[in-house]
């Protein structure tokens, strides 16, 4: 998988830009606030339908400008694409895939890309959300039955949160729950059971880069954490649809009182261990870094192992956050295998024997 040109219009503070990209290693140098993100972010909309760095689409449309464009032509396995994104400052984005329209569900997983920056430390230190951000991507990107799945979960979740309050207000009688319990139950236990099974296959992966990043010192263990479990859980998808429809019915009365649903797979966590200690906890910097990192090449390989090809990598500012030898392990783990992007504000953090396409950015311009 591989993108080989990009062309931005009225894209952040880009104007016009075309470049074609190297299918090794693209390395993007320049000082802070110069564009080199835009384009990370670009291919990473394209792949997610989302930014990593924005909620709203209208953000990245271009001062003062109604409307931006993103085109990409890639070629996944093995075969030739053209993906089209315009985006407007006052209403939905837009989509084209080989000429027809599309909706985001349509093309997930055509594009894949793993992203890592400073940011992704909060992988480790941050709050639960972040973590199943991390997994629902990963998986989506791997299997589109799940990310269709998530979606209907999403939206029915959000239609009982609406029912419970209106249940509280005196507007809607309590009976109108038990048709979007059956409901969500079914869709939280597609949910669980996918992410159980797929993060056993990331805690083996995991495991394995983060021992080779510490010459086999220290073990990664990672465990999914369910809401509300005080015994063993249940494992299968028919196993959580009964637990489900039992837990949502022994906190239906609470969930009224709060106007939002208590038990599901929108509460759950990944927790992370190190030698059996808590890494978020007890785990110093840089062994938080190296967690991150570890995770981030488990997901390169999970992708892999899912699909039949790598994702596009995208490190977005990271060589400087790395010592020499996380550095020269994950320049080695990539070269000649993985397309990546890299941007820096210099090329002194790379070896001599680097090889790749550099390009230089310099107020939304790229030169190369």
């Amino acid at each position: 998988m591989k993108v080989d040109e990009i062309v931005l219009r009225s894209f952040r503070n880009y104007t016009t830009a075309k470049v074609a990209f190297s299918p090794t290693v693209n390395l993007l140098v320049g000082e802070n606030a110069q564009g080199k993100t835009n384009i990370l972010e670009a291919i990473y909309f394209a792949a997610l339908g989302t930014s990593h760095r924005s909620a709203e689409d209208a953000d990245m449309v271009a001062w003062q400008e109604q409307s931006a464009a993103i085109e990409l032509k890639f070629v996944s396995r093995d075969i030739d694409g053209l993906l089209q994104i315009h985006l407007f400052s006052n209403r939905r984005k837009q989509i084209r895939l080989n000429g027809q329209p599309a909706k985001m569900r349509d093309i997930m997983g055509t594009l894949n890309v793993v992203l890592f920056s400073p940011e992704d430390l909060w992988l480790i230190k941050g709050a639960p959300a972040v973590r199943r951000r991390f997994l629902d991507n990963e998986i989506s990107q791997a299997n589109k039955s799940y990310y269709q799945k998530l979606l209907r979960y999403q939206h029915s979740l959000l239609q009982r949160n609406n029912l419970l309050k209106a249940i509280r207000d005196h507007r809607s009688p309590i009976d109108q729950l038990d048709i979007w319990d059956e409901q969500l139950a079914t869709l939280a236990a597609a949910v669980t059971a996918k992410r159980l099974e797929s993060l056993r296959k990331l805690n083996m992966l995991a495991n394995l880069m983060h021992r080779k990043l510490t010459n086999g010192k220290e073990g990664l263990t990672l465990h999914y954490t369910i809401q509300q479990v005080q015994a063993e859980s249940p494992q299968t998808a028919s196993e959580f649809v009964a637990w489900y429809q039992e837990k949502l019915a022994a906190n239906r009365q609470q969930d009224i009182a709060r106007g939002s649903t208590s038990v599901g797979p929108h509460r759950d966590d990944v927790m992370m261990e190190i030698n059996g200690q808590n890494l978020r906890a007890f785990g110093s910097q840089g062994q938080q870094r190296t967690g991150a990192l570890a995770l981030k090449l488990a997901e390169l390989e999970f992708i892999k192992s899912e699909t039949g090809e790598y994702p596009i990598l995208l490190l977005d500012d990271v060589m400087s956050e790395l010592d020499a030898s996380r550095r020269e392990h994950l320049l080695g783990f990539i070269k000649n295998r993985i397309q990546t992007f890299i941007t820096a504000t210099d090329a002194t953090n790379f070896p001599a024997s680097f090889t790749g396409r550099k390009f230089i950015v310099n107020q939304g311009t790229i030169q190369g």
